[in-house]
This record gives C-alpha cells, sequence and structure tokens, in this order.
C-alpha cells in the first residue's frame, strides 16, 4: 500500500476516534455529520404503484444492510397468535424486522427494498394495512410480492426480507464485542533497512 494512502487511513482512523471520543464524553452529535441521500422515484413513463416506489437510489457514505428472511415467529420460537393468523403473524415479521436494524444500528426508514412471501396473495391487503404502519407511505421502499407453495417452517404464512441504507460509516458496538487486533494496536513489524 502507498505510503500517502497509509497516512490517509491513520488520519480517517484517528478522526473517526476522537469523535467517538467526544459523544462517549456526552458532546451531542451533530444533526447530521454524514450526508446520505436516498432517491425514492417513480417515472411517469411505469406502471402506478401500489405503497411501494419502483426505484430507490442511494449514495454517499453508509452502510448497506441485509436482513434475511424473517417469519412471524416470536423469540420462544413459536407463530405469533392463533394457528392461520395471518395478520398476527405480518405484524410479528416486521417487528422482528424492526428488532434486527436496531440491533445494528437502523430503524425502519433506512429501508429500501423488501421482498414479501406469501402462501396466499389473497392476504395482499392485510398486508398493505399492517406494511404501512411500519414504513414511511410518502416514500415507500422498493418493494416485492411473490406467492409460493410453502415456507420452510410447517405454519408459515408470510416472510420478509429486507435491504437497509444506513447513514453514516460507524457500526454500532456489540454487547460483549472484542475488539480487533488492528484496534488494540496490533504487533507493527520492525521497519526494514534500506541497501
Amino acid at each position: 500500500m502507498p505510503r500517502w494512502k497509509l497516512k490517509q487511513r491513520r488520519w480517517e482512523v484517528n478522526a473517526t476516534r476522537e469523535r467517538r471520543l467526544r459523544y462517549d464524553a456526552g458532546e451531542p452529535a451533530p444533526e447530521r455529520e454524514i450526508d446520505l441521500t436516498s432517491r425514492f422515484v417513480n417515472p411517469n413513463t411505469m406502471g402506478p404503484s401500489r405503497g411501494y416506489t419502483h426505484i430507490v437510489e442511494t449514495s454517499g457514505p453508509g452502510r448497506t444492510v441485509y436482513l434475511s428472511g424473517q417469519l412471524g415467529m416470536t423469540p420462544d420460537g413459536k407463530f405469533a397468535g392463533a394457528p392461520g393468523d395471518f395478520r398476527a403473524q405480518v405484524v410479528q415479521a416486521f417487528e422482528n424486522v424492526r428488532i434486527g436494524l436496531a440491533s445494528v444500528g437502523g430503524r425502519m426508514e433506512h429501508i429500501v427494498k423488501i421482498t414479501n412471501f406469501f402462501i396466499d396473495m389473497a392476504n395482499l391487503p392485510v398486508f398493505f394495512e399492517v406494511r404501512d404502519t411500519y414504513v414511511n407511505t410518502k416514500a415507500p421502499p422498493a418493494s416485492t410480492a411473490v406467492e409460493i407453495s410453502k415456507l420452510a417452517r410447517d405454519g408459515a404464512l408470510f416472510e420478509i426480507e429486507a435491504v437497509a441504507v444506513i447513514p453514516g460509516a460507524a457500526r454500532p458496538k456489540a454487547a460483549g464485542a472484542k475488539r480487533s487486533a488492528a484496534k488494540r494496536g496490533a504487533a507493527k513489524k520492525p521497519a526494514r533497512k534500506k541497501r
């Protein structure tokens, strides 16, 4: 790696460390430190959208987070509601997405794309009602709905996966996470002598 890149990287690491120390000491974070923009576009040349956006474009520094498909299962491994309760499963699946995003410092408004899997498309109106309580309906994420014959678990009626773009480059500290060797100050190799 060229020397100038190493200096730039050291500067970036030190600047990030200084910002964290200031915020950890109680100094308020700026309103928006890093500029991340998302454009939600529905071109007139495409058909009308029904509660979703055709195109979502993001730019700027940020973290892209991919959430695996979430079923309507509670933390104890059971489906929410009574057997066959589609609404309860959809609410729980969206809650699982919300909780998953929160674990990495994200919020529901950071979602740019959702993919929804249904056992029966007749449940679409109930899905719309629930979805609209979780997403920004003025700038909804791009969305795909697919009817399939079966999901991974017997009794599952709905599954959702999501992609989110979270502003900022820093990741929140996970509880109990170990620091990497670079952050601990890994042993430096001795400099080579020039001949």
